[in-house]
């Protein structure tokens, strides 16, 4: 008898549950363990067995987001079937290649490398994020285009996202430069205090030293703020990744 949608819903959900409680109540090695001895089992089916499978995240620490590295001969097919079968490990959040190369999480389509500096870009396209005239306080006009932003961002939390900031090339060179890293950092706070982990985010101020293509370096259109999608890992919190209370 066919299983109904909503039946497999709430089984997925329960299941999910079940695995978070499971993990919170096994110690962090342990779980490490487990999960690296399955990923090993699940690569070698896959048929993978040059590759291997680390569950270490930030400071070393142990992580349910591992990093596949090795098999750089293997062509990819066989590269994006390791990387599924290992997220399709009980437990298992999301799974990277050391290169980057290959995404995959619980099995589903790998991402795509750019996608939220895509999304972002198609944002700032039409619109800019203004600031007071000389200044590096936000307009407050612009404070939608932030949350929309942010919103882009956030598939990617756990990426390095570079913010640039430009003028034109009005007055002194130096206190453009200044001007520009003081409004890529307002930006960064903003960011960040729209759920944006700060860890993730890079400021730096550019001046006029790198103007809109076919614009004259003088147009006031060269006052920006650019994002760049450094690294693209996206991570899911997980009793592992998560300090438990104290």
């Amino acid at each position: 008898m066919p299983v109904r949608p909503s039946i497999a819903v709430v089984a997925g959900a329960a299941l999910t549950t079940c695995l978070a409680v499971l993990a919170a109540q096994v110690s962090a090695p342990a779980l490490r363990a487990a999960m690296e001895r399955q990923a090993a089992s699940a690569i070698a089916r896959a048929g993978g067995a040059p590759i291997r499978a680390e569950f270490t995240g930030l400071a070393g620490l142990s992580s349910r987001n591992p990093v596949l590295s090795g098999g750089e001969q293997l062509d990819d097919a066989t590269r994006e079937r390791v990387a599924r079968a290992v997220a399709r490990v009980p437990g298992v959040g999301g799974v990277r290649w050391a290169d980057g190369s290959i995404r995959a999480t619980g099995g589903t389509l790998p991402l795509a490398p750019l996608h939220c500096q895509e999304d972002v870009n198609a944002l700032l396209g039409a619109r800019t994020i203004r600031f007071k005239e000389g200044s590096s306080a936000i307009d407050r006009g612009s404070r939608t285009l932030l949350d929309e932003v942010a919103a882009a961002l956030r598939p990617c939390v756990g990426s390095v996202i570079a913010v640039t900031g430009h003028t034109d090339a009005r007055g002194s060179e130096a206190a453009n430069r200044v001007l520009s890293r003081q409004r890529a950092d307002a930006v960064r706070a903003a960011l960040i205090e729209r759920g944006i982990p700060a860890e993730g985010l890079r400021a730096r101020g550019l001046g006029s030293a790198q103007p809109v293509e076919g614009l004259l370096p003088e147009d006031p259109a060269n006052r920006r703020i650019e994002f760049s999608v450094v690294a693209t890992m996206p991570l899911k919190p997980s009793p592992v990744d998560t300090p438990s209370a104290r």
